[in-house]
């Protein structure tokens, strides 16, 4: 559907926040619920920054988030569901909201686990950030559902103005504190944060977050993959880290560089990393029989359980066959 691409736009925005647009969305949300509209409003630069704001607010009130965000959902769910049927709301649902809940919601737990990262200086600290975020509307990073009830009536008007023009808001009932988009965005194919070579996701005020394939690495970490060696990397302690090494080093140079042992047979070569503290990172080197274009033959490396014991063993779990299982006519 045309506006689940539009959605999707929205979830991946990184220019700067229309304050007017969105102003006047966080309004409307407040009258739609019934509510006086808010005092005030104040922008922050990040969730983290809008955070810190949220805590130092004066006479606010309380949280409005279930009367604002919460109810109207749950109230255009529950008339979906009665219009269009338990089997109708799995259609619309699957066609339009699912397609962008699992990148916008694992986004949004990183933004979350960052938040309190930066600002919980102590374990006991983490139960009041958690608390503040609790309150925040997602914006942005609500278009999965907002997606899923486009051009289904105005109820969720205002929720979806302030979701196009701007980053998560807090809504309280005298007062709102609305953040900014991120300014930088990187993702993989699989829409995991993913950058080697900087922030993955970067806020103007210096809010970030560092991925390498989805997995939070420190920002210094980065730097340091450019100068890799096999030394380095056998010493590293994390094994969660090693892994992002091994990936970015390359499992065949790292073979090549280190010394490891190759077990042949008929199928291919059978290649053994040992890593203290960690299980060993098994690969099979097969080459294709079909020459390329230029009449060279092409090697791959295909990563297989640490138990396998054989090249045939592991180019046979590729298939989802045991050893004994596997005699292919023709290798390819």
């Amino acid at each position: 559907m045309q506006h689940v691409n539009s959605w999707r736009d929205v979830a991946a925005a990184t220019d700067a926040a229309d304050r007017a647009a969105a102003e006047e969305g966080v309004r409307r949300a407040y009258r739609t619920a019934g509510l006086a509209e808010p005092e005030r409003i104040v922008w922050a630069e990040s969730p983290r920054a809008a955070v810190e704001a949220v805590e130092k607010l004066a006479d606010a009130g309380r949280s409005v988030r279930e009367e604002v965000r919460t109810r109207p959902w749950a109230d255009e769910r529950r008339r979906m569901y009665d219009e269009l049927g338990p089997a109708g709301w799995s259609a619309l649902w699957s066609a339009t909201g699912a397609q962008l809940w699992e990148t916008t919601a694992a986004l949004a737990e990183r933004i979350r686990s960052g938040v309190v990262a930066d600002l919980a200086g102590k374990p006991e600290d983490e139960g009041a950030v958690r608390l503040v975020l609790l309150d925040a509307v997602l914006g942005q990073h609500d278009a999965a559902w907002l997606a899923a009830f486009d051009g289904r009536g105005d109820r969720l008007t205002g929720l979806a103005e302030v979701a196009r023009n701007a980053g998560w808001w807090w809504p309280y009932e005298r007062a709102v504190v609305i953040s900014e988009r991120p300014e930088v965005l990187h993702r993989d194919e699989a829409g995991r944060l993913d950058h080697g070579a900087g922030p993955a996701l970067a806020y103007r005020d210096g809010f970030a977050l560092y991925a390498w394939r989805g997995m939070p690495v420190p920002a210094d970490f980065l730097a340091e993959l450019a100068s890799l060696t096999p030394q380095r990397i056998r010493e590293e302690e994390n094994a969660e880290l090693r892994r992002v090494m091994l990936e970015f080093y390359g499992y065949d140079r790292y073979l090549t560089e280190s010394g490891a042992e190759p077990v042949h047979d008929e199928t291919g070569i059978l290649w053994r990393i040992a890593l203290d503290g960690d299980e060993d990172v098994v690969m099979v080197e097969v080459v294709n029989s079909t020459p390329e274009p230029d009449g060279t033959h092409r090697t791959y490396w295909l990563r297989v359980p640490p138990a396998t014991r054989t090249a045939k063993d592991g180019v046979a779990w590729t298939f989802g066959l045991d050893g004994a299982a596997y005699a292919p006519v023709r290798q390819t």
